[in-house]
């Protein structure tokens, strides 16, 4: 499966951590002992890995690398070693969009039937708002993948990827969505392969040209890019790897790997940095117009969100309230389990697909402190790791 969201609930993660050294000391020790504490022993040097980046007030304060970056060539991973980001995507496709309101181009309230007049019925009230927000309700493509398959036998493969146009000509196919617009919410890698069309629809251009005219070209992000197999090339590539009893196997590609909008781009500790700072400073869209990002969605009668109730690979909490914006979860975080006191602001993302792990977290409370977590294998825990580094950290304590 393809770019799924991880959730480690908080109770879990820091019982073992309450009584940690605080990070910002005065002196460098403490900070080694808290680094050696949570990733010294997770990767061997010539295995697959993890570039961690930890940010406060715009400042660099721990950067870790550890492991290769393939198995072939062996290259150490550093700071320059782009990662596939999984859905980790789904923040620049968000801002892409937003961008494009700003341009007067789009509107959040216009309609999958206004801007595909072929769509149908069911269309006509799922609006750019309801994408964005994980309220439009659209089929899983990946489920639509399974049944078209089970009737006409495999017609997708890590070499013969699905595009976004057959994502869409799926979506186009059904008469109903999974539930009325607006009434529910249900985490969609849908709602933003089809964002990812409506930028490039709205824009002119195609969805990487515009990212990186409009997103990457101005922040100096240069080794950032939507990556489409056979029509581009990643510099220092991370290559994906899964474990299999003892031995790490490559894993970099599967059928939804050509996909864009929901998962599709490479990038590293240093132009992440640069991601950060943009968001921080206002840098692509003032503060009144970036404020969407960051207002929890709730449903047409007013109440808050919930995970389905049916349990899937991307329902990890069913029926538990939720709390999403623009391409970016917003649920606090309790650094103390339990301490309703100590309920951090944040806005996070993870990202998971074939041979990668993902996070960025970003405390939004007095000066900001960020943790980035890249890994090209699937058996670290990049969330957790993030938040265990992050409970150290003495105002999140």
């Amino acid at each position: 499966m393809l770019h799924r969201i991880l959730w480690i609930p908080a109770a879990i993660l820091f019982l073992p951590l309450l009584h940690a050294p605080e990070l910002l000391s005065q002196t460098r020790e403490p900070v080694q002992s808290v680094e050696e504490s949570v990733f010294g022993s997770l990767v061997k040097s010539d295995q697959p890995g993890f570039a961690v980046l930890m940010r406060y007030n715009g400042r660099n304060i721990l950067t870790r690398t550890e492991g290769v970056r393939d198995l072939h060539s062996k290259a150490k991973i550093d700071a320059r070693t782009n990662f596939r980001l999984a859905s980790f995507t789904k923040q620049f496709t968000a801002m892409a969009i937003m961008l494009l309101v700003h341009d007067r181009k789009l509107r959040y309230d216009q309609t999958l039937a206004e801007l595909f007049p072929d769509f149908p019925a069911y269309g006509k009230s799922i609006t750019v708002r309801n994408l964005l927000n994980h309220t439009s309700g659209l089929p899983d493509y990946e489920d639509l993948m399974d049944a078209v398959e089970k009737r006409k036998g495999p017609l997708w493969s890590a070499e013969k990827q699905i595009q976004d146009e057959e994502v869409l000509k799926l979506l186009k196919q059904e008469e109903h969505g999974k539930f009325a617009p607006g009434t529910s919410w249900s985490y969609s890698n849908s709602g933003y392969v089809v964002l990812g069309i409506i930028v490039a629809k709205a824009s002119g251009k195609s969805y990487g040209e515009f990212l990186q005219q409009r997103i990457f070209a101005p922040l100096k992000m240069n080794h950032t890019v939507v990556f489409q197999k056979g029509k581009n090339e990643i510099a220092h590539r991370a290559y994906g790897h899964s474990k299999e009893k003892e031995l790490f196997k490559e894993t970099d590609q599967s059928s939804t790997s050509a996909t864009l909008g929901d998962g599709a781009i490479y990038s590293n500790l240093e132009n992440l940095a640069k991601w950060d700072d943009a968001l921080r400073n206002h840098t692509l869209l003032g503060e009144k117009e970036f404020q969407p990002t960051l207002t929890p969605v709730k449903l047409n009668d007013g109440s808050e969100p919930r995970w389905p109730l049916e349990p899937n690979d991307d329902n990890l909490h069913p029926g538990k309230p939720v709390s999403y914006g623009f391409g970016w979860f917003l649920d606090p975080f309790e650094s103390v389990p339990g301490a309703s006191y100590a309920r951090h602001a944040r806005m996070w993302h993870t990202g998971t697909t074939m041979g990668f792990r993902t996070v960025i977290e970003r405390f939004t409370e007095g000066d900001g402190l960020t943790v980035i977590i890249l890994c090209n294998r699937t058996d670290l825990d990049p969330e957790k790791l993030a938040l265990q580094i992050a409970s150290y950290y003495p105002p999140l304590k």
